[in-house]
């Protein structure tokens, strides 16, 4: 997931502390269809991204609530092969409406190729309104946005099962020696202290580029890491190997994620569910977003069937550093329905439905 000269492949907000969107239960109502009434259309808006089930048929649902205010359709086409065909489709003039792109790299790449349009002044009221100013940066090229975010969530989790760890009699953990200590305790117990799977389509390996991510963030600094993504700090720096090598230790061996082979080719889908349940795996580091990876009923908390915990830093120079992540639904098409949709994709009441 890491292209050459250090470009940075996934939405990462270097910050202390991002707030990613703003949005309140009095922002907008999930009754009734007042809310919609500025996006009344015709027509079907097309868009295309890389979310798959189970994210995607929670997303269509929310999108039928938006069909059934607005009379605009919306076609949702999913793909773990997104990052290797949006490129050949925008080129072969088979573009979509929207294309809902994680990366900033792709999205800089997709307005180059002068078929990308910038957000409207509705969309970008949303962003001022509702999101943390760092992300409009991701999308801004030459001085104009092609995106909010999508789905923004912090990657600096771990998640865990309470049950599990009441089990073995062990905390939530607040250093990484501590950290360190859950797992010598699942290893004693016969498991393997982390759950890991990194297959994913074409982008198989994101996963690994995140836990990478993490450690440059924590080890070296938000400086360091910002430098490492523009592609001012080499991957053969000191700093960069030396948060590889940490990561190698820790999620790179089989005492701590068991079969390296199986990692490879697990879906990260898979990674946690059912083994943090069924306590053949302690803990997994992943987003907030793989609360939706749960089967339905699943509880979540301190005395649910799972919860998550922050991902505690290795050095106090820097506090608790958060990485942020989320995807950008950029248009292709100057129609008012895509704009409006592109606008309803970023405000609090597409927010709120999928909260």
């Amino acid at each position: 997931m890491l292209k050459k000269k250090g470009l940075l492949v996934g939405t990462a907000v270097a910050v202390l502390s991002l707030v990613a969107t703003t949005f309140t239960a009095t922002s907008a109502s999930a009754a009734g269809c007042d809310e919609y009434s500025k996006w009344k259309g015709t027509g079907t808006v097309k868009i295309f991204a890389g979310i798959r089930d189970p994210e995607a048929t929670t997303m269509e649902k929310i999108f039928a609530e938006f069909t059934k205010c607005t009379g605009i359709k919306i076609a949702y086409e999913g793909t773990d092969q997104f990052e290797t065909l949006l490129p050949v489709r925008v080129k072969g003039g088979n573009a979509p409406d929207l294309a809902i792109i994680p990366q900033p790299g792709l999205v800089a790449t997709m307005v180059a190729t002068g078929k990308a349009v910038p957000i409207s002044a509705a969309t970008r009221s949303n962003l001022t309104n509702y999101y943390n100013p760092a992300w409009a940066s991701f999308t801004t090229i030459n001085g104009r946005i092609y995106g909010a975010p999508f789905g923004a969530s912090s990657k600096s989790l771990v998640w865990y099962s309470p049950a599990q760890f009441k089990k073995l009699g062990v905390t939530i953990p607040s250093t990484w020696a501590e950290m360190e200590a859950v797992a010598a305790k699942f290893k004693a117990a016969g498991a393997n202290p982390w759950c890991a799977g990194i297959e994913s389509g074409a982008a198989t390996g994101w996963p690994a580029t995140d836990w990478i991510e993490q450690m440059v963030l924590r080890e070296q600094g938000p400086k360091k890491y910002n430098q490492w993504w523009q592609g001012k700090l080499k991957f053969s720096s000191p700093e960069i190997l030396g948060a590889m090598n940490k990561v190698a230790a820790w999620l790179g061996t089989s005492s701590q994620v068991g079969d390296l082979k199986s990692v490879a080719t697990r879906k990260f889908q898979d990674a946690g569910v059912p083994g943090l349940k069924a306590g053949t795996c302690g803990m997994l580091q992943q987003a907030s977003f793989y609360s939706s990876m749960y089967p339905a009923g699943t509880t979540f908390g301190p005395s649910g069937d799972a919860d998550a915990f922050y991902l505690p830093p290795t050095n106090t120079k820097f506090g608790k550093p958060i990485m942020g992540g989320g995807e950008f639904p950029v248009a292709f098409s100057k129609k008012k329905e895509v704009g409006f949709v592109q606008d309803y994709l970023s405000s609090p009441v597409y927010g709120i439905e999928r909260a």
